[in-house]
Formats: structure tokens, sequence, C-alpha cells
């Protein structure tokens, strides 16, 4: 049986080991998403009862808005969206860490299901299952933090993000799904705000809030203080060099990817990463 080790990387990416496999959030949330796919073709009262369903949920069956991102029929895009979140999941999950990650799913589950509950009894429908709609709301924000990344044939991802939005637009119009396109604007709005609490979307100035990240930090107020020591301005010529360095590490990775950056850049920048949160 593989080993089951909780994580002494420093660098905070994975929760805990099992085996090999680096449990960070977004693998974790994949593995829960595959569990509840097999319990779904073998317990089938596992998705009837799972599924969320707003009339369900007010007559009293509240488990439903914990379990409806984890029941699925097993499909080809059933396990495709597993794939697609796995991928530009972790993506994300570099840039931000693990925590903010976790609580960036939190908070898209949260939207989601509160979009869906107030506009499925105001409009009907509102019944969600399984984590397809998690995963196309991160593929579109890894589409707007990194939208000069080629996708096929060289394609920027905007342009992808663009005809992935208007087919989903399109295909609801002309079922007149009215509910539906609400709830996507709802959440893609709410979702924007969310991923910039949480340190993504900084180059989207219009975009109040968040920690700030590349380009996004907002210039300080100009105070009177008394002259620093050497020491301090020692560090903090090391701190501003950091930051450089940061931005241009982000830079490339936001050009050419992750897998672009050497053994030696991806173990500056962890050690960039734990300087800036210890505030050294």
């Amino acid at each position: 049986m593989p080993g089951f080790n909780v994580s002494r990387d420093h660098s905070g990416d994975a929760w805990f080991r099992l085996g090999r496999l680096e449990v960070t959030t977004t693998v974790l949330l994949v593995l829960l998403g595959s569990i509840g796919m097999v319990l779904s073709a073998f317990v089938p009262a596992f998705l009837e009862g799972g599924a969320f369903a707003p009339a369900q949920v007010l007559r009293g069956e509240v488990w439903r808005i914990v379990t409806w991102p984890f029941v699925s029929g097993v499909s080809l895009w059933g396990v495709l969206t597993l794939v697609l979140l796995w991928y530009f999941g972790r993506d994300l999950e570099r840039q931000i860490g693990r925590r903010s990650m976790a609580s960036l799913y939190v908070g898209l589950w949260a939207t989601l299901t509160v979009v869906s509950l107030v506009v499925g009894l105001v409009l009907g429908g509102g019944v969600m299952a399984g984590l397809d709609a998690i995963q196309f709301i991160i593929l579109l924000l890894w589409i707007a933090e990194y939208p000069k990344r080629p996708f096929f044939f060289g394609i920027p991802a905007w342009v992808v993000g663009a005809v992935l939005v208007a087919i989903q637009v399109l295909q609801l119009i002309m079922i007149r799904n009215v509910a539906g396109l609400v709830s996507l604007v709802l959440t893609g709005i709410v979702a924007m705000f969310i991923a910039r609490a949480f340190g993504l979307l900084s180059e989207l100035t219009f975009l109040p809030g968040g920690p700030g990240g590349r380009g996004g930090s907002r210039p300080a107020p100009v105070v009177r203080a008394a002259k620093p020591s050497r020491a301090r301005q020692k560090a903090a010529a090391r701190q501003a060099s950091d930051h450089e360095r940061m931005d241009a590490l982000l830079e490339k990775i936001s050009e050419q990817g992750i897998h672009s950056l050497t053994p030696a850049e991806r173990k500056e920048l962890e050690a960039l990463r734990e300087r800036r949160r210890k505030g050294r």
C-alpha cells in the first residue's frame, strides 16, 4: 500500500502525500470527484439523492448543498472535466498557494450554490451535479490570468475563452434558458471578485480589492518618517530586488508556462515566496 505522509515540504504545495503523489488542494478535489463518480455508477441513489435541486433543499434535504459537486454519472465528458480541472487548477494553485486555492474553490462552490438556489426558485431550474461548472470557471480564470498563453495551433488563450463563453451563451439563448443565462452572468461576476481577493486577475485594474499582485499593488501614501537605519535600508533594498526578480519569473510563467522554468528558477521562486510570506 502507498504510504500516507503529512507534507514536510516548506513550499506549501501539498497538504500531504500518498506515496509519491503530492495531494494539493486541486488534486484532492479531483480525487473526491473521481470517488464520487465511481459511487454514482455503483450506487444510483447517491446520484439521485446528492444532486442539487432547490425544491428538494427547501424540503429539508440540505445535504445536497455539500454533495452536488461530487455526484456525476460516468461519461467521457465527466472524465475530461476532472482532467481539465487538474491541469488548469494546479497551474493557478502554484501561483496563489494551496490555502488560497482551497478558499477559492469554497468561494466558487458557495457562489454557484446560492445563485442556483435563488435563480432556481425565481425562474425555475437550478439543478446541478458534478464539477463541470467549477471546472469551467477555473478554466476561464486561467485564461483571464494568462490571456496570451498559446492554446491549440498557437491560438491565444483569450480567443479560446471568448469562443467558449460565446458558445455557452448562444446555447442558452437558443433553448430559451433564461435561468441558466442569468446564473452564468451572476456567477461570472462574483467569481471575478473572489479570484481577485485571493491574488488572481491582478491585471484587471477595474476590479477593486485584492492583495496586490503583478502590477496590481496600490501606491502607498506619502508620509513623513524618520530616516531608516542602514540595516533597514539594506533590508528594503533586498526586498525591492526580490519583488523585481519574482515579477520577472511570474512574467516568464505567464508567457511560457510553469514548465519553462529551470530547476534553479523554480527553487529561487519558492525561496522568494517564502521570504515574502515571512515578511523578510
